[in-house]
């Protein structure tokens, strides 16, 4: 069955997206109208139209070079954009302010720096000083939060390792971890993915989606694999590099002649034994 007439129900169980966010309707955590967005002289996109609402999962595929951390850099207020709009809970990023901005959205990023010198728990702790009073320390409440969010991502019993004996996967739950304790509405991911191993990048990805599900966080990832994209997102955003982009539902994106196109190598859709995207 070609990729564009996929049943609904044709990816097994133990493969397919996890289920919508099933609470009240409102208004998008995130929109974007007539964006353009470049770095230099490369344009990454123009006129791009975005609607995030709470529960949605947007995976943003493309080319190395294309503009993905930049794209996301933009949506998350750190850069500013070229034209078009841009509203986070229905107000601009000038408009929250840092702090609040902060406490609406969470960003991790390819790079996560050479940490300080300090435990698993002090840097997850990080995480929370959105919440706290100016000149405030951690509550017992910071301190569960933060707990509980080493444990989401297979880290209990971590919490008083130092940073710097961890390894790369290691670390980058730990940054993963950091960002959960922050309890953002909006989590931006560019690429959350690195440094981990098999299990624990299936493990990220149904975090994410379960956070969406149960609590209505959106949710932008820069992601390589479009099969993960079409198992854990419910949206998909490619970009071309140059200037093109094209954006819509998982499946009706997810296509092999559209992926063809982008990755510039022909990609094949197969059914059995479980259906996923092969190059060839």
């Amino acid at each position: 069955m070609p990729p564009h007439a996929r049943k609904s129900g044709s990816l097994p169980p133990t493969g397919g997206r996890a289920l919508p966010w099933d609470g009240p309707a409102e208004a998008p955590i995130l929109r974007a109208e007539s964006l353009a967005v470049s770095v230099g002289l490369h344009k990454v996109c123009l006129s791009l139209d975005l609607a995030l609402p709470a529960g949605g999962r947007l995976a943003i595929l493309g080319r190395n070079g294309a503009g993905k951390s930049t794209l996301l850099s933009t949506l998350a207020g750190l850069r500013a954009q070229d034209a078009g709009t841009l509203h986070l809970d229905g107000r601009t990023y000038a408009e929250h302010g840092p702090r609040e901005a902060a406490q609406r959205r969470g960003w991790l990023g390819q790079d996560g720096g050479d940490p300080f010198a300090s435990t698993v728990l002090e840097t997850v702790l990080i995480g929370r000083h959105p919440h706290l009073p100016r000149w405030a320390w951690e509550a017992d409440e910071d301190i569960g939060i933060a707990r509980a969010a080493l444990a989401d991502v297979g880290l209990a019993g971590f919490e008083e390792r130092e940073i710097h004996t961890l390894s790369g996967g290691e670390y980058q739950r730990v940054r993963i971890a950091m960002l959960l304790a922050q309890r953002p509405r909006l989590y931006l991911l560019d690429e959350p993915l690195a440094h981990l191993d098999l299990n624990h990048q299936l493990a990220v990805l149904a975090l994410f989606s379960r956070l969406a599900r149960e609590e209505g966080a959106a949710v932008v990832m820069v992601l390589h694999d479009p099969n993960l994209a079409l198992r854990f997102c419910d949206q998909a955003l490619l970009l071309y590099g140059d200037s093109r982009h094209r954006i819509g539902s998982s499946e009706e994106v997810l296509r092999e002649d559209v992926l063809s196109e982008l990755y510039g190598c022909r990609l094949r859709w197969v059914e059995r034994p479980h259906p996923h995207f092969v190059p060839e």
